[in-house]
């Protein structure tokens, strides 16, 4: 072990130190592009398969390991498909110089200010039957969605959430997005859910809030503009006819404890 580890240090050049460091930061930079969209639960998914597929080896499981292997030979093939978005995003960003932008992090207390603001908001829009679609990034990011919007980066205010959903306006159609207590873009698209089961009584607005919270870990408060309503959605579930306070409180659960799961969490709200 010795003379092996003395011997790689005597062929160990400089430009291995520029190829180790290549590496390292493009896979920094990998992970950059992934943590900001629902592409890293597909990762989680690929990094699954080949863990199964080592063990399958190991363990002589010969038609377990050669299907995997057929498998991941087939996902190779699908990843530019898959990943269409995010390649398209990573040369943006290369393009514009972005890729070692500082993430950014947010206090409890802001968080609070931020869900307060929100529900403020969503109380006027209550009143006035003023449509409204505000999105809450979590865990997973919302990067693909954020770009079919209008880039904001701005301080959350009721006032600026009520002047973006004023209708016949630019952005009062689409969603506005919050990522660290901050708004991120307005006008954003969000998918509209496939589920032939839900009621008749929610309109696109509803459905996009669904459909996001299907694809994402994302929370969504939802103003109707035809009952004044407010409602809020996550894991593909609408929540609605609930008291003011009692979204707040699941607001807060959900965004103070991003990995919390279902369990436990349905005591916020019937589904409908």
């Amino acid at each position: 072990m010795g003379i092996h580890f003395q011997t790689l240090l005597e062929t160990f050049r400089l430009m291995d130190v520029v190829d180790i460091l290549v590496v390292a930061m493009f896979l920094y930079f990998l992970y950059k592009l992934l943590k900001d969209t629902r592409a890293v639960s597909l990762v989680k998914g690929l990094f699954i398969l080949g863990v199964a597929n080592v063990l399958a080896h190991m363990l002589d499981l010969y038609v377990v390991s050669w299907l995997l292997q057929q498998g991941m030979t087939v996902i190779l093939f699908a990843l530019p498909v898959v990943f269409q978005p995010e390649l398209r995003r990573a040369l943006e960003q290369l393009g514009r110089g972005r890729i070692f932008a500082k993430a950014q992090d947010v206090s409890e207390a802001e968080m609070d200010a931020a869900i307060s603001e929100v529900m403020a908001a969503a109380r006027v829009m209550s009143r006035d039957h003023t449509g409204a679609l505000m999105v809450f990034e979590r865990e997973v990011g919302l990067g693909d969605y954020i770009d079919t919007g209008v880039a904001l980066d701005a301080k959350l205010s009721r006032e600026l959430l009520k002047n973006i959903f004023v209708p016949s306006t630019p952005l009062h159609d689409g969603a506005v997005i919050i990522k660290n207590g901050r708004i991120m873009a307005a006008g954003c698209l969000l998918p509209l859910t496939e589920d032939r089961s839900l009621s008749t009584e929610l309109g696109t607005r509803h459905r996009a809030a669904i459909g996001v919270t299907e694809q994402t870990d994302a929370v969504v408060v939802v103003v109707s503009e035809e009952t004044g309503k407010i409602s809020y959605t996550y894991g593909g579930h609408i929540y609605r006819h609930l008291p003011e306070e009692q979204i707040r409180e699941a607001l807060h659960t959900f965004m103070e404890r991003p990995r919390q799961t279902m369990t436990g969490i349905w005591k916020w709200g019937a589904r409908k």
